[in-house]
C-alpha cells in the first residue's frame, strides 16, 4: 500500500515505511543535514522514507512560540531536500487556500489532527491530485475516520494514508488505542502510527507542550505488532535545542539502532 507515494524508495511490501524529520523547518542547513543522516539511514535498511517538516506551526500554546522562518522560505528548503535527495517529502497544511501553494513543493500533504473533520480543508487538499495524509483527532475513534477517507476519495484521490496519534485522557495526557490501527487499515488505506506526538503532554500551564520521549520505542514496538503499515517520528540532532516540540522528538543518535529494533519485530509478524 506505500506505493501510492509517488517516488518512494525501497518499495517493499515486507518493510513499513517511515515519516521522520523535524518538527518545523527552522533553516536550509538543518533540515538538509537531517535529511542526508535520515537517507542515509533508510537507504542502508531498506526503508521506505518520507522527509517530514512543517513549513508553518499554526497551532502554538502561546502567541510568542516560533511559527516558521517564512512559508515560501521554507517550502523552498522542502524542494530542495527532495530534488537534492530524491526522496518525497510531506508537510503539514492548516486552510484550503494553502493546499494548491503547499502541493507545488511536496508529494504528500498532512492534515493535522485537530483539523481532520474540516471538510473544505480535505477537499482542497485532495483536489491537488497529492497524496493525503489525516492525521486522527485526539477527539475522535478510528471508526470515525472513514468519513475523512470518504471526502478524500470522493474527490477522485485514491491516495490517503490515515496516522494514529493518540486520543485525549484527561487535561494534559494522551493514550494510544492499539485497536484503531487494524480498524483503519480495514478502509483500504495505509495506516501510520505517530510515534512522538502520541506521547505529547498538551496544554502546560507554562505554554509549551511536554512529552515522554522515553517511550517513543515502546509505541513504535507495539504498534508495528500490530500491522501498522508506517512510523511517523520527529527527530533533531538536538531535542533540547529545538525550537518546536522538542520535548517529545527523538534524538537523532537513537535512530538507526531504533529501527534496526523494529525491522526484526516486523519480519517475525508478516
Amino acid at each position: 500500500m506505500i506505493e501510492i507515494i509517488e517516488g518512494i524508495k525501497h518499495a517493499d511490501s515486507k518493510a513499513f515505511f517511515l515519516m521522520a524529520g523535524p518538527c518545523a523547518i527552522e533553516g536550509e542547513d538543518m533540515a538538509m543535514s537531517i535529511a542526508e543522516r535520515i537517507s542515509t539511514i533508510s537507504d542502508k535498511l531498506k526503508i521506505p522514507y518520507v522527509f517530514k517538516g512543517s513549513y508553518r506551526k499554526a497551532n502554538r500554546s502561546k502567541g510568542s512560540s516560533f511559527t516558521g522562518i517564512g512559508d515560501e522560505k521554507a517550502l523552498k528548503i522542502l524542494a530542495k531536500v527532495r530534488k537534492e535527495f530524491g526522496i518525497p517529502v510531506v508537510t503539514d497544511i492548516h486552510a484550503h487556500e494553502e493546499a494548491a501553494m503547499a502541493a507545488e513543493y511536496v508529494d504528500v500533504l498532512q492534515i493535522p489532527a485537530f483539523l481532520c473533520r474540516q471538510t473544505d480543508l480535505l477537499v482542497a487538499a485532495a483536489k491537488t491530485g497529492k497524496c493525503i495524509n489525516i492525521k486522527k483527532g485526539q477527539f475522535l475513534s478510528a471508526a470515525s475516520m472513514a468519513f475523512a477517507v470518504e471526502k478524500v476519495k470522493e474527490e477522485g484521490n485514491n491516495s490517503v494514508i490515515l496516522t494514529d496519534r493518540g486520543n485525549t485522557f484527561g487535561y494534559q495526557d494522551l493514550i494510544v488505542d492499539y485497536r484503531g490501527i487494524p480498524e483503519m487499515r480495514s478502509f483500504g488505506v495505509p495506516v501510520v502510527m505517530d510515534c512522538t506526538h502520541s506521547l505529547q503532554q498538551p496544554n502546560q500551564a507554562s505554554g509549551v507542550t511536554g512529552g515522554k520521549p522515553a517511550l517513543i520505542e515502546t509505541i513504535a514496538r507495539a504498534a508495528i505488532a500490530v500491522g501498522a503499515d508506517g512510523l511517523f517520528i520527529e527527530t533533531h540532532p538536538q531535542p533540547a535545542n529545538a525550537l518546536s516540540d522538542g520535548a517529545n522528538m527523538l534524538s537523532l543518535d537513537l535512530l538507526e539502532p531504533l529501527l534496526t529494533r523494529l525491522l526484526r519485530i516486523r519480519e517475525a509478524v508478516v
